[in-house]
């Protein structure tokens, strides 16, 4: 490919509503053009990123087994109502009328549809296991577009389902799954952990995350350097302290804290530690009729030590609380506690409710709360003298870094990472909904078990670009690069030598393969390695009539510091060598 035959739009600066270095590159090396809110254009040199990820996508999933095929944008609301997703998926799934008034969604995701094609055609179980997948355009309605591809409206996704026979067979077809994962993230040539994870609106018990470790990724990763356990937030575990909780040691005391309404605030009052204090948080969970009219209401109380923060997965998985909570509203709280939030506690209550401590919380001694009046609270609290045990103890917090580690192999590191992949195993989630059974070895109907496993093709490159840039743009790993090597040839178009010797190159580079761009604008070199270093193409030549003269030409990889010289009747070799490593 020659640039001059190529779409090359590069930008000095990027739009000012480029929150994150992926969003602001991508728009300034020309991989991506805004159409609107969280909707971009993939311009010719961006689209050449994306196909070379669905390539290597295509090409794993095909060798683990499964068959490739395309489902509708947009689907009949039939589907999504037999599961109950229709209602469920709230505002995020766009929904649309045809010219009937018939209702259809444009797909977040497709198990409704793809059950409904297996349901079909699988009638025995001599036709299982079968493992189908798309690479297909998504679409999610998020409340706030942003940080670019990063969290788009409109994004490609592969979404692959298996069906099984039985449990013991889908979990297998789980395995296979997650280790053709871990050979799509390993070519694609990034820094990855996969994660324990919490399986979310989707369903499902057995979940992996795989996450692109990225300073500036949303999501938090929890591992053990010291072993193999890793999840993300709203799946890692914090243990219970070890050994019984001590005696108390001091009275409970009523003190003053006029103004202090965070436990921050009143740690640093009382020249205490804030892991001596409790935070309340108040919640609330109603029972509905046929109707949706509130029958009744169950107000809960939770407690955290004062620097520990709420875990809403964990929370949603607690009886009482997992058909759904909502924080209590200000009446509530104050016909239970007859007091304003910021001095909330559970001693002196005006009404009895729930009360679920955290693990940390229930071994606790003389530990600080609010008195339920402003400007006070109490110091000295303990559980069995001055309250009642509470009435479930939990583990409803986030963990935090040097937590001791689940398996008991160490202590926990967090850093950050951004999701890329997920794998779920789902069980007979969709198929029981949907009634989509075979006939087994006994000749009686059983519900199909079923995975579902999906990459977000075009949040990869924006993730990759996130860990992989300098101050000068991208460094792209050759197997996504848009071109893996760039010619660029100093005064070409003055030069008959220098041109005869980049067209020579450039054929001899493809005809070995390679990915290549000759940069034949006649631009000055500044201007020429500006954009070339900007874009991110790993692998760039220089050839000029001075090497020329020496028989020299001028390497240099887009980590590199300097450029070093290759032998021009060599450099063919050289660069199979370097892309070989």
């Amino acid at each position: 490919m020659k640039a001059s035959q190529f779409f090359i739009s590069t930008l000095k600066e990027a739009p000012a509503d480029a929150e994150v270095v992926s969003h602001q590159l991508m728009m300034r090396a020309g991989l991506i053009k805004k159409l609107g809110a969280g909707i971009y254009n993939y311009m010719p040199m961006g689209l050449r990123v994306i196909r070379k990820v669905e390539a290597i996508v295509r090409e794993e999933m095909n060798r683990a087994g499964a068959v490739e095929m395309s489902m509708p944008v947009i689907q009949p609301a039939e589907l999504w109502q037999e599961t109950g997703r229709f209602e469920k998926m709230g505002p995020e799934m766009l929904r649309i009328k045809d010219r009937h008034g018939r209702d259809y969604v444009v797909q977040p995701t497709s198990e409704e549809v793809i059950t409904d094609v297996m349901r079909q055609d699988i009638k025995s179980y001599k036709q299982l296991p079968k493992n189908l997948y798309q690479i297909q355009t998504k679409f999610r309605d998020e409340r706030r577009p942003r940080f670019g591809l990063m969290r788009g409206r409109e994004f490609l996704m592969k979404d692959a389902y298996s069906f099984d026979r039985d449990q013991a067979s889908a979990k297998a077809s789980y395995q296979v799954m997650a280790q053709a994962y871990r050979r799509i993230f390993d070519r694609f040539g990034l820094t990855y952990r996969a994660v324990a994870a919490d399986s979310g609106a989707i369903g499902g018990d057995l979940s992996e995350e795989f996450q692109v470790i990225a300073a500036t990724g949303e999501d938090a990763i929890v591992y053990c350097p010291h072993s193999d356990y890793a999840a993300n937030m709203e799946k890692a575990e914090a243990l219970a302290p070890e050994g019984p909780r001590k005696a108390p040691s001091q009275a409970m005391t009523k003190t003053p804290t006029p103004g202090k309404a965070t436990c921050a605030d009143v740690a640093e009052l009382l020249g205490q530690p804030l892991a001596r204090t409790v935070k309340s948080l108040v919640l609330a969970t109603d029972e509905l009729n046929d109707y949706d009219e509130v029958v009744k209401t169950r107000v809960w109380l939770l407690l955290l030590r004062g620097d520990h923060d709420m875990n809403e997965v964990k929370l949603g998985k607690l009886p009482g609380l997992d058909a759904g909570f909502r924080f209590a509203t200000a009446d509530e709280i104050d016909d239970h506690f007859g007091c304003k939030p910021g001095y909330l506690g559970p001693v002196g209550l005006k009404k009895p409710l729930n009360i679920v401590a955290d693990r940390e919380v229930a071994v606790m001694r003389d530990w600080i709360c609010g008195a339920n009046e402003v400007d006070f609270h109490l110091t000295g609290v303990n559980w069995g003298r001055d309250l009642p045990e509470p009435d479930l103890v939990a583990d409803i917090r986030n963990v935090v870094a040097g937590d001791p580690s689940p398996d008991g192999k160490g202590v926990l590191v967090i850093e950050r990472g951004i999701e890329v992949g997920h794998v779920f195993y789902l069980g007979t989630k969709y198929s029981q909904a949907m009634n989509a059974t075979f006939l087994g070895e006994n000749g009686k109907p059983q519900f199909m078990e079923m995975g579902c496993y999906g990459i977000g093709i075009s949040r990869l490159p924006a993730a990759a670009i996130e860990q992989n840039h300098d101050e000068r743009g991208i460094i792209w790993p050759d197997a996504i690069a848009p071109f893996t090597v760039v010619i660029c040839p100093i005064g070409m178009h003055r030069s008959e030598a220098v041109k005869l010797a980049a067209n020579k190159l450039h054929d001899d580079l493809l005809a070995a393969g390679m990915d290549v761009l000759l940069d034949d604008r006649d631009e000055r070199p500044g201007a020429m390695f500006a954009d070339w270093e900007l874009i991110g193409v790993p692998h760039r030549v220089v050839i000029s009539d001075r090497g020329l003269k020496e028989g020299q030409l001028e390497y240099q990889h887009r980590r590199d510091t300097a450029a070093s010289q290759v032998a021009a009747d060599s450099v063919t070799a050289f660069l199979k060598g370097k892309l070989a490593a």
